[in-house]
């Protein structure tokens, strides 16, 4: 019969093994995708070398800004905030409400119609930084996908140059709001591999994640019992004890 330290030995020998197998794998992919994420510049990964989301085009000098009062009419609901932008040639109000962003035409307080597909292409080809001026096909977007989960409907302007570059413009705002890359796409796919969410790539508390961390740890504290047990300077002293 064991003595309850050879069971406790044995059990912790096991759980050991066979935590070993099958964590091991994903502690590989853990450890292989955030290594290759890292080395990843985070720039490039955000298409900051191809796309310019920072620069401000300054308001046209000498032009006669509607009151904001107007602003407050026209949108005709409570209003938290009130943004004047260039949007193209056009000085425009960005209105935040509640509901969400309503553009007005700066000078005349009117609301303006959804972007369309040519102002959403010149939006995209004046921030484009890329030496070459590729083709672009413009399609609306209305409906989530793996690449794009911002305001809906967007356009979607696709850049037919070397990193296949999306770019996403919502029609409510005329605002960049993401840019995708060969770069992201290989980004995004070690991070499904990494938070263990293969499909939205956006969910990290899945139950996956939750049981191969929780068995990481139990194979930590299995291998810690182990290096106790059969450390070797105990081991002497109970070879050299007389019984």
């Amino acid at each position: 019969m064991r003595s309850p330290r050879a069971r406790l030995h044995l059990l912790a020998s096991r759980a050991h093994k066979w935590l070993a197998i099958v964590v091991g794998a994903q502690l590989l992919l853990w450890f292989a995708s955030g290594a290759l994420m890292s080395f990843l510049p985070i720039d490039r990964v955000h298409g900051d070398h191809l796309v310019d989301r920072t620069t401000v085009m300054p308001l046209n000098p000498g032009v006669e800004l509607a009151a904001s009062s107007e602003y407050l009419r026209s949108v005709g609901a409570p209003v938290q905030s009130i943004t004047i932008r260039m949007l193209g040639s056009k000085p425009v109000a960005e209105v935040m409400t509640a509901k969400g962003v309503t553009l007005v035409d700066a000078v005349t307080a009117s609301r303006l119609p959804p972007l369309d597909a040519q102002i959403a292409e010149t939006i995209a080809r004046d921030a484009w930084r890329g030496t070459d001026r590729p083709t672009a096909s413009v399609t609306l977007v209305s409906d989530a996908g793996a690449e794009y989960r911002g305001p809906l409907p967007a356009w979607r302007v696709a850049f037919a140059d070397a990193d296949a570059t999306r770019i996403f413009i919502p029609a409510s705002t005329g605002r960049i709001a993401a840019v995708r890359t060969g770069t992201w796409r290989l980004y995004d796919f070690f991070w499904g591999l990494h938070i263990m969410d293969w499909k939205n790539h956006e969910n990290f508390n899945t139950p996956w994640l939750l049981s191969f961390a929780f068995g990481g740890i139990v194979l930590w504290l299995g291998g810690a019992v182990l290096l106790y047990m059969r450390w070797p300077v105990r081991r002497r002293r109970a070879v050299s004890r007389p019984t």
